[in-house]
């Protein structure tokens, strides 16, 4: 160094923009972190509009009808003491549970019979079965409306075409229930069908070719390869619609609106009932809320039947 001249010295602080960005890129070079980031805004939404209104529900459910005073769970005790309460947590499970099996089983079964159909005829087919899926829910439902209906109804004049007497397809409570059944199956099987038929996709042709050297037929690779490695594929798809049937609104509004003497209402169009349009909306509160038990239980086993199976995989 010349003399007289002054040392020449680095400032830390020019060195600090180079850390940071450093530590940011590897937060981002983190998979949790940047997994957490991606996830953020859908987790922020489901906050909003699933969670806040969860807890909401709750506390409003615990209010009497005016919503000024706290009335514990009496809202509760009333509608368990209701016999058309009984009838509402009868149908609902009835609903579900049988409209769920049948989506299950007719799903899987057209799954089963497309796997084995040529790609290009496939194509054509799977574009058919996903018409049902496509078309919105109530529009569909209001022309099976027109189909069961008692005056015109199109079903009872191809019976009384062939000399058979009507049937009351929503006059009376058993011939309604057939109803909605029906109508969910129609409208959710093509739901099964795709998830299945991804699924049969994905299993090995390799398995199947050593069933058949072991002298397995077409039931047996069924059973024993087939259904195995679809079981955890099976299990989601009927959580998930169990689910969405449980909260399953427009079919029932719109073909019996919880009649004849309500013996087809939901928990959905119960509380909408009693919620809404009597105006006690702590009491419809009260009646939504009875499907978290019912569904918390049902997603226990199922995911503990998943959790089981994987572990047993590895």
């Amino acid at each position: 160094m010349a003399e007289g001249t002054m040392p020449i010295t680095i400032a830390p602080v020019a060195t600090r923009p180079r850390v940071r960005r450093g530590a940011v890129r590897r937060a981002l070079g983190n998979r949790s972190f940047a997994g957490f980031l991606m996830a953020l805004p859908l987790i922020l939404a489901i906050g909003g509009l699933v969670v806040y209104p969860a807890f909401y529900a709750i506390a409003l459910s615990l209010m009497n009808k005016s919503m000024t005073q706290f009335v514990g769970f009496h809202n509760f005790d009333r509608l368990l003491k209701l016999q058309t309460f009984h009838l509402v947590i009868f149908q609902s499970c009835l609903f579900a549970i049988t409209a769920v099996i049948a989506k299950a089983v007719l799903g899987f079964a057209l799954a089963h019979l497309m796997h084995n159909i040529p790609t290009r005829k496939q194509r054509v087919f799977r574009g058919f079965f996903l018409v049902p899926w496509v078309i919105p829910l109530a529009i569909s439902t209001l022309g099976w409306w027109w189909l069961f209906d008692p005056s015109y109804s199109a079903f009872n004049w191809a019976l009384n075409k062939v000399g058979l007497p009507s049937i009351p397809w929503l006059g009376q409570p058993w011939w309604a229930r057939f109803c909605m059944i029906w109508v969910n199956t129609w409208f959710g099987t093509p739901f099964f069908l795709i998830m299945y038929l991804a699924a049969l996709k994905s299993v090995p042709e390799q398995l199947y070719e050593a069933a058949a050297i072991d002298g397995a037929g077409a039931f047996q690779k069924l059973v024993h390869v087939t259904l195995p490695m679809l079981r955890n594929v099976i299990s989601i798809t009927v959580l998930f619609s169990l689910i969405v049937t449980f909260a399953n609104f427009d079919i029932v509004r719109i073909l019996t609106n919880g009649g004849p003497l309500n013996t087809t209402h939901v928990f959905a169009t119960y509380a909408f009932q009693i919620g809404i349009q009597s105006g006690n909306i702590p009491a419809g509160a009260a009646v939504s809320l009875f499907m978290f038990p019912i569904l918390a239980i049902a997603s226990f086993f199922v995911l503990r039947g998943i959790t089981q199976r994987s572990k047993e995989a590895y």
